[in-house]
């Protein structure tokens, strides 16, 4: 079963996790591209300009690698407070690398996550999250711009 996430309720979620995150950040990393989304509308909504990118790749198409490749880290040498965000956290092996590379690159830096969805059999639980994923999860972003040409 495959569920459809509108723009709607993007935004809603959007406010949820706004309301819910009880933390003063001073940077935002979206996982690529997942979470590039989301990170442009906290950066706008916390007025926070260092808004990076660290691309991952878990999947090809709907098929899970056996690996996840992380590369484009962004330089953190100028903050304290990161929160990572991403689309969903699925099996948790994204998230979990992304966190265990920057927290071993930058000691300094003081890490959080939050994702719109989140499966309760991830092997990491995100600290924020809207919404638990009870199947696939078809993304506005990925869905609407094809199906209207």
């Amino acid at each position: 079963m495959r569920y459809y996430y509108r723009y709607e309720e993007f935004l809603l979620d959007c406010q949820k996790l706004t309301q819910n995150i009880e933390w003063e950040f001073d940077t935002i990393i979206g996982i690529s591209r997942g979470g590039l989304t989301l990170s442009h509308l906290l950066g706008e909504y916390y007025n926070i300009r260092k808004v990076y990118a660290v691309n991952t790749i878990g999947y090809d198409d709907t098929s899970k690698r056996d690996y996840v490749e992380i590369f484009n880290i962004p330089n953190l040498d100028e903050s304290q407070k990161v929160l990572i965000v991403d689309d969903i956290v699925d099996s948790g092996d994204t998230l979990k690398l992304v966190l265990d590379t920057l927290s071993q690159k930058y000691p300094q830096c003081n890490f959080r996550s939050a994702s719109l969805f989140y499966k309760d059999t991830a092997l990491i639980q995100p600290d924020w999250y809207a919404q638990e994923a009870k199947s696939w999860i078809d993304f506005f972003w990925t869905i609407d711009l094809k199906s209207n040409q």
